[in-house]
């Protein structure tokens, strides 16, 4: 991936370990609202420092595993030294558009706070039909653009619930409903 200024960088990773972070987008909440079950496989793609993947992994355990995708080598390496031993993570390197996991590996793609970073977001939604298990579904967590910044990146990269749900539907997906989380951001749940 080509990195352009969209793209959140390695180097400020320690905005996303702020415990401040947890006051405008509880990671509880989140969780809760994927409906994660033991068992299920899960890729969140654009993992960062693990704020995510870490909570994810206990909501599918046992059984279960989260494959936590990064392009940045750097934010990999930041998640592996918060992983307890154990846990059911596995740090891959990838893109969005590939992902390198296998054909039907997983029952969610999950991408939080990345999808405005994407150039090619239509191929992102090929690989995200490529690695999910029938039924599988996507979630989209991003930056609501009628709300001010910061945190989060300037309103002029930000994209709304209802460009996110047109290129679902192009794509063939059929959409929940979407939903506010936070105090910033909105969640698109489709199959």
């Amino acid at each position: 991936m080509a990195r352009h200024e969209r793209m959140f960088r390695h180097e400020h990773a320690h905005k996303l370990d702020d415990p401040e972070r947890e006051t405008w987008l509880p990671v509880a909440v989140v969780v809760q609202q994927l409906g994660l079950r033991p068992g299920m496989h899960v890729a969140d793609i654009g993992a960062g420092t693990g704020y995510f993947a870490i909570p994810m992994a206990r909501a599918v355990s046992p059984g279960g595993r989260v494959l936590a995708v990064d392009v940045q080598p750097e934010m990999l390496d930041r998640l592996r030294a918060r992983l307890e031993p154990g846990a059911p993570v596995a740090l891959v390197e990838g893109e969005a558009t590939r992902t390198t996991l296998a054909d039907l590996a997983v029952d969610l793609a999950f991408y939080a706070n990345v999808w405005h970073e994407f150039d090619d977001r239509e191929a992102a939604l090929a690989e995200a039909a490529r690695i999910l298990k029938p039924g599988g579904r996507i979630t989209i967590l991003d930056w609501r653009p009628d709300v001010e910044q910061p945190p989060g990146p300037p309103l002029a990269h930000r994209i709304g619930v209802a460009e996110v749900e047109a290129a679902l539907r192009k794509g063939g997906w059929k959409i929940e409903a979407p939903r506010t989380v936070g105090l910033y951001s909105y969640l698109v749940v489709a199959t």
